[in-house]
C-alpha cells in the first residue's frame, strides 16, 4: 500500500466529518468527539505517536498498543462522562506526549506487559480529558464514537507512515518522536 493511497483512505474517512460542519444536522456529538482528538495538539501527537511507536515494534505489540489504547480510552472517557477526574490531568496528558514521543525517538522495546501498561495510563487520562468535555445536548455515545474512530485513525496514520516509509526514513520518525517529546516538555512547563 503507498501512502498516497492509505492518505486517500484517511481523507475518505474523514469527509463524512465536512458534511456535518455546518449547523443544522444534529450530530449529536459525533462531530465533536471526531475533532476533540484532531483540535488538540497534546492529543494528536500522543495519539500518532501510538501509531508510530505500534509500527516499531515486533510481534503482539504491533496490534495490543493501539488496541490497549483504544480501549482504555473509551473505558476513561465513560468515567470522564460520569464527572470523574484524575489529578494532574493536563499533567498526565502532557507526560504522555513526552514519555510517548521519547519511545519513538528511542525506538524502546520494552516487555510487552510494561508497553501495554504504560500506554493504558496514558489514554486513561485522554479518555478522561474526552469525557469530561462532552458538549451540552450531545449524546455520550456518539461523542464517544467520535473521539474512538478519530483516535483509531490516528493511530493507523502513524502505523502506515513507519511500515510505508522506506527503512532509511527510520531517522525522521526518530526526529518526530524528539519532537514530539520536546512539545510534552513544553506542555508540562506551560
Amino acid at each position: 500500500m503507498t501512502l498516497k493511497r492509505i492518505l486517500g483512505a484517511l481523507a475518505l474517512l474523514l469527509t463524512p466529518a465536512l458534511a456535518f460542519a455546518h449547523p443544522g444536522h444534529g450530530d449529536n456529538g459525533l462531530i465533536a468527539g471526531i475533532g476533540h482528538p484532531l483540535g488538540g495538539l497534546d492529543h494528536l501527537l500522543a495519539m500518532l505517536a501510538v501509531g508510530l511507536w505500534a509500527a516499531q515494534q515486533q510481534g503482539a505489540a504491533r496490534w495490543a498498543l493501539p488496541c490497549t489504547f483504544v480501549g482504555t480510552l473509551l473505558i476513561g472517557g465513560m468515567l470522564g462522562f460520569e464527572g470523574m477526574n484524575l489529578p494532574a490531568l493536563e499533567s498526565g496528558i502532557a507526560a504522555s506526549v513526552l514519555a510517548l514521543g521519547l519511545a519513538v525517538a528511542l525506538a524502546v522495546r520494552p516487555p510487552l506487559v510494561m508497553a501495554v501498561g504504560a500506554t493504558a495510563l496514558f489514554a486513561l487520562f485522554h479518555g478522561v480529558a474526552h469525557g469530561l468535555e462532552l458538549p451540552d445536548m450531545s449524546s455520550p455515545w456518539t461523542y464517544a464514537a467520535g473521539f474512538v474512530a478519530a483516535t483509531a485513525v490516528l493511530h493507523v496514520a502513524g502505523y502506515a507512515l513507519v511500515r510505508v516509509l522506506p527503512q532509511a526514513a527510520a531517522p525522521l520518525v526518530r526526529l518526530a518522536g524528539a519532537a514530539s517529546a520536546v512539545t510534552g516538555v513544553w506542555l508540562l512547563a506551560g
